[in-house]
């Protein structure tokens, strides 16, 4: 309650060069959230002169004070709501880089925030304070994005560069609920209007002329068909051991897996066809020698040698999957299920694929 009756003055005290310095006097005195020290001054590093001499420098002490008696209004009013953060100058000045990284580890182990975080640091040139955060610096953060090109020599995708944006939004929100920001700028910042690139796959016909071409990485052969019998992410088929494969309640074969990118804990069915791309059983990883690595110096040639002029990546053969899936009656609900998608609404993509297929085939038909 003390704090009700501290009285806010504006007070002066000369310095050199014949100018007077103000600063505010709060009486009693008030408590530093951050040390716990009483303090009494406020400098508010304003300066008038002392023995004006000329009207312009009357009119210049007139405007400099009715400035000073405004934040002594608008700190008596913090005051009374006991919002002591005004007396923190040191706080605009901290680490916001640290403080992303700090609070990322709470939030995720995933590596897309890692990956945020990284971006954020290039974007700002390896150090960005919590004063730096206003409502334009943040908003070209995006703009930055969308320039950034990709491994495949394209720009990133909106959807993508939005994903990464409201991973920076979302600390900026903690920011200011942990008191490091005065002002909450995360809902005025705007992402931009995404536009997904249709998304590549084969069709059965392509999948069987791919499964006849010979390719200069067996293992990359196999795992490939392997991910379009099951819908299987290239990280989560370089992870597969052995001891995931086991025999399901229906005793039918099955993967026991924790994908890699949603961390979603899954029971996948697992056709003989797909079981036998696996090779003879054995102990650890599935698909020895497997790597990302592996995948960008074979991928492109084996599709070239097949015949297929698609744009295809390994996760052509997820989308492949899928689609066929869809196209041949599986619900989408199931679907969704089998891709380990978290949201039903993701896998909706795949029927709207299909959908249009259906259209295309249809005005094939012509009696003209």
């Amino acid at each position: 309650m003390a704090n009700l009756c501290t009285k806010v003055t504006v007070r002066k005290r000369p310095v050199k060069n014949g100018q007077t310095s103000l600063y505010l006097d709060f009486y009693p005195a008030i408590r530093n959230p951050k040390t716990g020290r009483m303090t009494r001054r406020e400098f508010l590093n304003m300066y008038i002169y002392t023995n004006p001499t000329e009207k312009f420098q009357v009119e210049y002490n007139k405007k400099m004070m009715q400035k000073a008696e405004l934040i002594k209004c608008q700190r008596t009013v913090a005051i009374i709501n006991n919002d002591f953060g005004f007396i923190d100058h040191e706080s605009g000045k901290g680490d916001f880089l640290a403080y992303f990284a700090k609070k990322k580890k709470e939030y995720s182990n995933d590596r897309n925030w890692q990956i945020t975080l990284k971006h954020f640091t290039n974007y700002c040139k390896g150090k960005c304070t919590f004063d730096c955060l206003t409502i334009d610096f943040c908003q070209k953060f995006l703009d930055y994005l969308l320039r950034l090109d990709t491994p495949s020599g394209t720009k990133m995708m909106g959807t993508t560069a939005n994903g990464h944006f409201k991973k920076l939004m979302c600390i900026l929100y903690a920011a200011y609920e942990d008191g490091h920001i005065k002002e909450n700028i995360a809902p005025k910042l705007k992402t931009v209007k995404a536009v997904s690139r249709p998304k590549v796959f084969l069709t059965m016909d392509e999948i069987k002329q791919l499964a006849a071409t010979p390719c200069k990485s067996a293992v990359l052969k196999s795992a490939a068909l392997f991910s379009c019998l099951t819908g299987l992410r290239i990280s989560d088929i370089i992870q597969l051991r052995w001891s995931d494969i086991i025999i399901g309640e229906d005793n039918g074969w099955c993967m026991h897996i924790v994908t890699q990118k949603t961390k979603e804990d899954a029971f996948l069915p697992l056709s003989d066809e797909a079981l036998a791309l696996c090779g003879e059983r054995s102990q650890g990883r599935v698909f020895k020698g497997l790597s990302k690595g592996v995948v960008t110096f074979n991928l492109k040639p084996w599709i070239q040698a097949a015949g297929i002029t698609k744009h295809v990546t390994f996760h052509s053969f997820r989308h492949s999957f899928a689609t066929l899936q869809v196209a041949a009656g599986t619900d989408i609900y199931t679907v969704s299920r089998l891709l380990t998608h978290r949201n039903v609404t993701t896998t909706q993509v795949y029927a709207d694929v299909v959908d249009g297929l259906k259209r295309e085939a249809s005005e094939k038909l012509s009696l003209k």
